[in-house]
């Protein structure tokens, strides 16, 4: 997958450091990419963006449980 013209962001509530985060890119156009914001050259996943959607409003839903 071409990830050229990706434009990665980071959320809001990321720590101050940036140094535990992830970065999505949702402008692509058959794709949503994530990948670690400490390793920009490392690998990236990717995921179609109904998944994506989903899965971002179960998180804000509460739907995930940390673990201890």
């Amino acid at each position: 997958m071409d990830l050229t013209d990706a434009v990665w962001r980071k959320s809001t509530r990321s720590d101050n450091g940036g140094s535990t985060c992830v970065e999505v890119a949702t402008n692509l156009p058959d794709a949503v990419g994530v990948r670690d914001s400490k390793d920009q050259q490392g690998p990236v996943l990717t995921f179609e963006p109904s998944a994506w959607v989903t899965f971002a409003q179960a998180t804000a839903a509460g739907g995930f449980v940390p673990r201890s």
